[in-house]
């Protein structure tokens, strides 16, 4: 059976998603869980949406059928090994024809079941970015770099709180040395889906704790409304000494090439300042990487007080811990109401 639903219903729904636009237009941005099995390659996208404008949708769609004829048998293939049982979700851009043409196939091609998404991605892209500026009740852990907060919050989950990891879903550590040893970043984009769903798993009515970000992790923007619900919420602070952050910070990049750390250092130069800068290279080449951690968190530590200063301070709860036992701060943490 044929359907064609509203997002809402559609992603209750728990048949597997095949999104059956372009790979390039998957690459920007997708539902998270989703596989892509493409109608058309980039370049034949392209080719049948020139057409369309410059001859209208009659041409445009006899192109499109030359182009997907001898795809067709794939087309089914892939669904079938993707979704076994018969039962299956279609969507493309809009809703319209590519997503109408496939889920026609794969009901002719006997699926049991066939729910198409109305208006499509863009559909879906409206319901995340309304769900990312619902009101949440957030709690914010932060700290000065270094101090074990991200460690901390894997801590809190296990304790059964409700926890976004705002850093792995951008892939990024948040610092200038926080893309060593991720994957590629996501698209903003794709990181608003990402977040979306995240977010989707959660009880709205139960605190969400998240790690206190800037406005951008990497090059990937939080959502402004989500963003400003953060800074907002209360803030959690965590006092740690500047020695034991610069050794934790030795210990998660110190492993890294030099001359990545190298390059890491010099993208925050003009912040840093010159010689705070020349003075971390020199110490970098020596191989005395405490000294580089403790000179990188000057500049940090008063970036970090500047946006802790724009935050209601009573709002502002500080605690001391260690950077040392993550775990005992996250039970500290469980246990504040």
């Amino acid at each position: 059976m044929l359907r064609s639903l509203p997002v809402e219903d559609w992603l209750t729904l728990e048949p597997p998603i095949i999104d059956v636009r372009s790979p390039g237009e998957f690459a920007r941005g997708h539902i998270p869980g989703a596989h892509n099995v493409p109608l058309f390659t980039n370049e034949e996208r392209a080719i049948v949406g020139t057409l369309y404008k410059q001859k209208g949708r009659d041409p445009a769609v006899l192109e499109g059928l030359r182009l997907v004829g001898p795809k067709l048998a794939w087309l089914v293939e892939e669904a079938q090994r993707l979704a076994p049982t018969g039962r299956i979700r279609v969507h493309c851009w809009r809703g319209g024809e590519r997503s109408g043409s496939v889920g026609w196939l794969l009901d002719k091609a006997g699926f049991v079941d066939v729910f198409t998404l109305k208006r499509g991605y863009k559909g879906f892209r409206a319901h995340a970015q309304a769900t990312l500026r619902s009101p949440f009740l957030l709690k914010v852990l932060g700290g000065f770099t270094g101090s074990g907060k991200t460690e901390s919050l894997k801590h809190l989950g296990r304790c059964g709180a409700q926890v976004v990891d705002l850093e792995a879903l951008a892939d990024h550590k948040g610092s200038a040395f926080g893309a060593l040893g991720q994957l590629p970043q996501p698209t903003t984009e794709h990181f608003e889906n990402r977040l979306w769903s995240a977010l989707a798993a959660l009880d709205p009515s139960r605190p969400i704790w998240v790690e206190d970000e800037s406005a951008m992790i990497g090059r990937v923007n939080v959502p402004s409304a989500f963003f400003a619900a953060m800074r907002a919420a209360p803030l959690y602070f965590v006092e740690v000494p500047q020695e034991e952050r610069a050794k934790r910070l030795v210990e998660h990049y110190g492993h890294f090439p030099k001359e990545q750390l190298a390059g890491s250092i010099q993208r925050i130069a003009k912040r840093m300042g010159p010689q705070h800068c020349k003075n971390a290279l020199l110490a970098l080449d020596e191989g005395d990487l405490e000294q580089v951690a403790l000179l990188a968190l000057r500049y940090y530590d008063k970036a970090y007080l500047h946006g802790a200063s724009l935050r209601d301070p009573m709002r502002v709860i500080k605690l001391t811990a260690s950077a040392n036992d993550p775990e005992a701060l996250a039970r500290q943490l469980n246990e504040l109401p």
